[in-house]
């Protein structure tokens, strides 16, 4: 059995990883931290009744008391890098879904992880299919190199743009090159932001936040006479627990930490 602790768990994503590890037949969950709602019963949270679980607010005690296997982290911006060292700190796989992290804290967080000898995941999408459209984006892009990318999430996401969008661009730009840099030269905003954000040479990321949504991306793909669009859509979130559970499993078997659910699904 794996011992698995959520972090974040009184938010939408924690309750739905709550009741996910505690269904799955090959996991324990043995402890739930957030700073919202110390005391409460996790049961009550998944509609479970009583399960002897509370919620705590004190994640390094919980860690050394409970000794999970894994910690499951949908927390936020403000505090995702602390946990992460807190996690290898005390011998605790990370699998992690908040974003907002910088490239220079995932990349402290793989050393320290190759250092302790720890497997860890870093994921800013845990949904199958949001993994496949970047995988089918980089292989579009090498026919059709002109390309921007929408993303719409709820009203409720602080960081902009996601972090799923910032992998695509990562991916299209490794495989289309430096050499091509798309947009018109002395292209003029008259609204500040109007064309997105360029993340490099020409890949511009537009971000929606409205109530109603929950997570959408599309990559717009333009050639002559023809556009292209690759789109994903996570109706509920349910849509991430697949690839929570893979993440959950396949940390067991690695020594470091990985960027992207990716990794897990095609080098593993």
């Amino acid at each position: 059995m794996i011992r698995v602790v959520v972090v974040g768990a009184n938010g939408k994503m924690g309750r739905e990883t709550l009741k996910t590890v505690w269904n799955a037949e090959d996991m324990e969950l043995v402890g739930a931290v957030d700073t919202y709602g110390e005391g409460t019963d996790v049961g009550l949270l998944i509609g479970a009744g009583p399960l002897e679980i509370r919620l705590e607010n004190n994640l390094e005690e919980v860690l050394r008391r409970v000794r999970p296997d894994v910690a499951v982290d949908f927390t936020g911006p403000e505090s995702v890098y602390e946990n992460a060292q807190t996690y290898l700190r005390n011998g605790v796989r990370p699998v992690i879904g908040a974003t907002g992290l910088l490239q220079e804290q995932i990349n402290e967080i793989v050393e320290q992880s190759e250092k302790a000898g720890l497997g860890g995941l870093i994921a800013p999408n845990f949904a199958i299919g949001a993994i496949l459209m970047i995988k089918f984006a980089a292989e579009a892009v090498r026919y059709l190199p002109h390309v921007e990318i929408i993303e719409m999430h709820h009203d409720q996401k602080i960081d902009a743009p996601s972090g799923t969008a910032i992998k695509t661009a990562e991916a299209i730009l490794e495989q289309r090159g430096e050499q091509f840099s798309q947009g018109l030269p002395g292209e003029i905003e008259k609204i500040r932001g109007a064309r997105g954000g360029d993340f490099a040479k020409g890949i511009r990321i537009h971000s929606v936040r409205l109530p109603g949504l929950v997570a959408h991306q599309e990559v717009m793909f333009g050639g002559l006479g023809q556009t292209l669009t690759i789109r994903h859509d996570s109706i509920t979130r349910e849509s991430f627990m697949p690839g929570v559970l893979l993440g959950i499993r396949k940390v067991m078997n690695l020594e470091r930490v990985v960027y992207g659910l990716d990794k897990l699904l095609f080098e593993f």
